[in-house]
């Protein structure tokens, strides 16, 4: 949602390109052509050259398809596109206007690179010598040296990015909490994610159960008028045997999510949520020491897996919203039962164009959560739910909650808990701002969309969090990581 508008139109091009021929059980005989078809030439649309484009494009199929890229980590969900990357400025440090050519050549000599020469109106940075130490910067008595941060690099929250000896743009695996955020900051769209859609699409065309399970975060996304019943006509006319509310599997994970807070509080223990992945991951790879801490109960996507996979062994799962960090959760963390797919707004929606349906509106009598779980997807819903499941079971707790929205909130209040100096009891961790509606992948901005989801979710009953779980038989599956 926040890229060009030419890069989201390559990306949702190639998508739907790729899911039409999978459909069509193409895909292996024709994908090679799909460079030269979406950019016929002569003359390039958005790049340098035709060549460049229908690189980017290649590079962009094998990402549709699942596939890593030359130079990254296969096994991170995150890839870097190299011939989309080579167009951003190599060096971080550029002299503007603003310089002066003076006599003292201070840029020059605090240079230790030998990376400034002298030009006929202005000093010049060679990229290849820069060692971007920032020490020209510094010296230039007129602050004529500007340091250029690459939109990349200034979203990541935890510094995964790096560049190579040529500025091509490198994600650090270990640092690396598959959030997304890189994604849609890159203007050049050279950082994309993998999809499951070619497997989706094998999965709807066989024999098994398969069954679309949309984030609560999708209601209020497309209009006041796209309700949850709007999203189980259009999939079931994709081919999906039925559509879940995931929201119910927030229900779910707030019920025995409140079990583990009182047990924790009553024995002094501080806790931290688990259903956001990237915040999962942040804890993983950036304070493992604190994994002690995290909830083993599974996430909502999860939560509805394996309800499903109870019931029927056979079943395809797969989770629909904005979240990138939901392909890591079952790539990376590998929880039985969970989902056996996720894909973005943007990639269910080029399956939808491939099978020509479309999001229509339907009348909002479809409910399956209570208004808890369907609020998980905002920050400060999680908490608000487990408060909730607390009250309706009697075992109240005078706990506090650090309610971190965001990823600057989240490793705050885990350095804080890292030294022992949290005075809250638990941590909610959202890495997206304002919760799941403020996802990498979501299709509108979530300030634009806050009246129509409210609308929405205005029209839901008043059923209660337990009164609702009576539906369900919870003893037929694990709500337990392990």
């Amino acid at each position: 949602m926040y890229a060009d508008e030419n890069v989201i139109k390559i990306k949702h091009q190639v998508l739907y390109e790729v899911a039409k021929l999978a459909f069509a059980g193409t895909l292996e005989e024709e994908k090679d052509f799909l460079p030269e078809k979406m950019i016929p030439g002569p003359m390039p649309q958005f790049r340098c050259c035709i060549y460049k484009e229908r690189e980017v494009i290649r590079e962009r199929i094998r990402l549709t398809c699942n596939k890593p890229l030359h130079g990254n980590n296969p096994d991170n969900v995150m890839q870097v596109i190299t011939a989309a990357c080579a167009d951003c400025p190599i060096s971080s440090y550029v002299v503007t206007e603003n310089c002066q050519n003076c006599m003292g050549k201070a840029c020059v000599n605090a240079c230790k690179f030998g990376a400034i020469t002298i030009g006929r109106h202005r000093s010049h940075i060679d990229p290849s010598k820069c060692k971007e130490c920032g020490q020209c910067a510094k010296a230039c008595p007129y602050g004529a040296i500007a340091s250029l941060k690459r939109p990349c690099k200034v979203s990541c929250p935890v510094d995964a990015l790096t560049y190579d000896e040529n500025g091509i743009s490198v994600i650090d695996e270990k640092k690396c909490i598959r959030c997304g955020r890189c994604v849609h900051k890159c203007p050049f769209g050279a950082i994309g994610s993998k999809t499951f859609i070619t497997e989706v699409i094998e999965a709807l065309k066989s024999d098994k159960p398969v069954y679309a399970m949309i984030a609560p975060a999708a209601e209020g996304q497309f209009g006041e008028d796209i309700t949850m019943n709007s999203w189980k006509k259009a999939l079931r006319e994709v081919g999906f045997t039925d559509v879940i509310e995931v929201g119910l599997g927030g229900d779910m994970t707030a019920a025995y999510e409140a079990e583990e807070w009182g047990e924790a509080f009553a024995e002094g223990k501080k806790m931290t949520t688990s259903c956001c992945p990237a915040f999962v991951n942040m804890i993983k790879m950036h304070y493992p020491q604190l994994e002690e801490h995290v909830s083993t109960t599974v996430s909502p996507m999860c939560a509805v897996s394996r309800m499903l996979k109870a019931k029927e062994p056979e079943a395809y799962t797969v989770f629909v919203g904005p979240c990138i960090g939901k392909k890591s959760e079952i790539i990376d963390q590998k929880i039985e039962g969970n989902a056996d797919a996720a894909l973005a707004f943007s990639e269910i929606r080029a399956i939808m164009k491939a099978k020509d349906v479309q999001l229509e509106p339907v009348d909002n009598t479809y409910q399956e959560s209570s208004l808890f779980g369907k609020r998980f997807a905002n920050s400060g819903g999680v908490t608000n739910a487990v408060i909730e499941c607390m009250k309706e079971t009697d075992k109240e707790i005078d706990a506090k909650v650090c309610r971190a929205n965001g990823a600057a909130e989240c490793k705050k209040a885990l350095l804080l808990m890292k030294a022992g100096r949290l005075q809250e009891d638990f941590i909610e961790g959202m890495i997206c701002e304002g919760g799941c509606v403020g996802g990498p992948s979501s299709y509108d901005d979530q300030l634009k969309t806050k009246k129509k989801r409210d609308a929405l979710l205005a029209k839901a009953d008043a059923r209660l969090v337990h009164e609702n779980l009576k539906n369900y038989d919870m003893d037929s599956f694990s709500m337990h990581k392990k």
